[in-house]
């Protein structure tokens, strides 16, 4: 029996532990907490990921060393992310496990036209240059014959996801409980959303398959759309009646950045909604057979994560457990 080794337990981790199981996958899963899915074949352990000996000590005999890890906001990503990629570059050395890293779009910074893999990782602001760093210091070692690694990435997520992680979701909520949703984005813009499981099946195909280490691999994402009909779409499946969309004026957001951390490093960001904002994963399509998972599949998704969550937390605030869906 394969073992592979998740350091993180968020959407995509989560995601990954399951399929990966139900496969017949053993997984141990490492977080500070020590959370993780409940299934027979994963094994859920509380350790500190940026300390390379224990880590080397819990991946140990792994075939695959997963970096599904995610600070839990932008202020901390110069703070937390340097010693965990390090940590995990290191481990994979010392253990020759495959190191597979759950990536993202920020390092190619503001293009013209589709994301293809093969655009420079030309990023401007300091979250995408890191993002672009781990990858660059990981691919230098690969390289250099110490380590074998690759890296899959996505857009933003949607999905069933707890705690909330991404823009889309956000609107998507507002579709749910409000008449009128404000996004940060032009509303007409496509953007391209990913959906988690079709992360990890990606992550996964590129972990075990040699023709795809040294390289980095787009997830395959449905037809870009706008937030308007992102919106649409969700208002529709809640069913719940039509949602106006409205753009926060640039000028009042950035008016929020000199007392709100999140919001300012969030503005590094908005070259990515003043554009159409596109994945271009054709080629992970034609190497691995992987497609996009439908729309329509991703919108009964998310409105299920989304309702499921809504309930628990007013089952929190009765004092009762929620009732499964």
């Amino acid at each position: 029996m394969s073992f592979h080794v998740i350091v993180g337990a968020g959407a995509l981790g989560t995601s990954l532990a399951l399929q990966l199981a139900d496969a017949g996958t053993r997984v141990r899963i490492v977080t500070r907490s020590g959370g993780g899915p409940d299934h027979p074949l994963v094994e859920r352990v509380r350790a500190d990921a940026t300390d390379a000996a224990e880590l080397s000590r819990l991946a140990r005999g792994a075939d695959v060393l997963y970096n599904c890890a995610n600070p839990p906001s932008y202020e901390m990503w110069e703070r937390l992310w340097p010693p965990l990629a390090a940590s995990l570059l290191e481990t994979a050395e010392r253990t020759g496990a495959v190191l597979a890293i759950g990536g993202c779009l920020y390092g190619y910074g503001p293009v013209e036209g589709p994301m293809h893999r093969d655009l420079p990782l030309a990023a401007t602001d300091h979250k995408g240059r890191m993002r672009a760093r781990i990858w660059s210091e990981a691919l230098a070692r690969h390289e250099a014959g110490a380590v074998r690694v690759t890296e899959v990435r996505a857009s933003d997520y949607m999905g069933s996801m707890n705690p909330m992680g991404s823009y889309p979701e956000l609107y998507a909520d507002q579709a749910r409980t409000r008449r009128r949703v404000l996004t940060f984005a032009d509303p007409d813009l496509v953007h391209s959303v990913t959906y988690v499981p079709d992360v990890a099946r990606t992550l996964a195909a590129v972990a075990t398959d040699e023709r795809a280490w040294g390289l980095g691999w787009h997830v395959p994402s449905p037809r870009a759309r706008t937030v308007r009909e992102m919106v649409a779409d969700m208002a529709r499946e809640f069913g719940v009646g039509r949602r106006s969309v409205s753009r926060i004026p640039r000028p009042l957001l950035r008016a929020t950045f000199p007392f709100s951390p999140f919001l300012r490093e969030m503005g590094e960001l908005l070259y990515q909604w003043d554009a159409p904002y596109v994945i271009d994963a054709d080629v992970t399509t034609e190497v691995f057979g992987i497609e996009a998972t439908p729309w329509q599949e991703i919108v009964r998704a998310t409105a299920a994560g989304l309702q499921a969550r809504a309930r628990a937390a007013r089952a929190a605030r009765a004092g009762a457990p929620a009732r499964a869906s």
